[in-house]
């Protein structure tokens, strides 16, 4: 079974993180995996970094640009991960834009992912229809979770498409912003929550957008099945450097 199915079906609510690939330097990508396991992170997402991050807010962007100041690119980050798996056991997902997916060429990105126990991808950028014309086959024949985004203004028609065609978990954006940290919800993002779980989807939704710490965590995770951190952690990783996650991840669940 897909590492991501595994960790859906625990009787456990979801904490994963956000982080890009090469930042703060270009060789900590391994390190920070490693770190986020040992500190009882449930799932990680690795961004790969790009030029034109059209979703993300200045925190990630930043580490983005940074990033590819480093000399990250996709070959590099393959082969950081060629061995993840000796020490790294829990769901690993790809997040990134399509553009350097389809110049690498989608079918050999997806081999790459297999070959090295990536487990799924985000892909904002990817439209639906075009997903399922041109690439859902490829993404099953390499056992990929092929994660959609839905956000306060998608239809309830899209929603549910997108929980018909979802082998993982669909990743609920909590506003119709970029990324970014924020200290609490508002009011609507509550009635948004509350709208999408009365849906009674049958795929997991995990929460992302807008988390920053313990209170907003535990606000998402009574609607969903788990929350995403990415803008909050990539700026403690900017303040306190690689050896400090474990002390990130205690902040949030505690």
């Amino acid at each position: 079974m897909n590492r991501i199915n595994q960790k859906l079906e625990e009787d456990k609510k979801i904490l994963s993180i956000y982080f890009t690939a090469g930042y703060p330097n270009l060789n900590d990508t391994v390190k920070i995996l490693e770190q986020l396991e040992n500190s009882g992170v449930d799932m990680v997402e690795i961004g790969l970094p790009f030029s034109d991050p059209l979703a993300d807010g200045p925190t990630i962007q930043a580490s983005s640009t940074e990033a590819l100041n480093n000399g990250m690119t996709t070959e590099i980050l393959f082969e950081q991960l060629k061995d993840v798996r000796k020490t790294v056991s829990i769901p690993l997902l790809i997040m990134g834009y399509f553009n350097p997916i389809l110049q690498y060429g989608v079918e050999r990105f997806c081999q790459k992912c297999a070959e090295i126990g990536i487990d799924g991808l985000i892909i904002p950028d990817l439209p639906i229809d075009v997903y399922k014309e041109d690439y859902q086959a490829i993404f099953e024949k390499y056992n990929l979770r092929n994660t959609f985004l839905i956000t306060p203004q998608t239809s309830e028609e899209r929603i549910r498409e997108i929980d018909e065609l979802s082998t993982g978990f669909i990743y609920m954006v909590s506003s119709a912003s970029v990324t970014g940290a924020k200290n609490q919800f508002e009011t609507e993002t509550e009635q948004y929550f509350a709208r999408i779980q009365k849906m009674q989807l049958k795929t997991p939704t995990i929460i992302g957008f807008g988390i920053s710490n313990s209170e907003t965590y535990q606000k998402a995770i009574q609607y969903s099945k788990g929350a995403i951190i990415g803008s909050a952690f990539v700026k403690h990783l900017k303040e306190k450097g690689v050896n400090e996650v474990k002390a990130f991840v205690e902040s949030i669940r505690k």
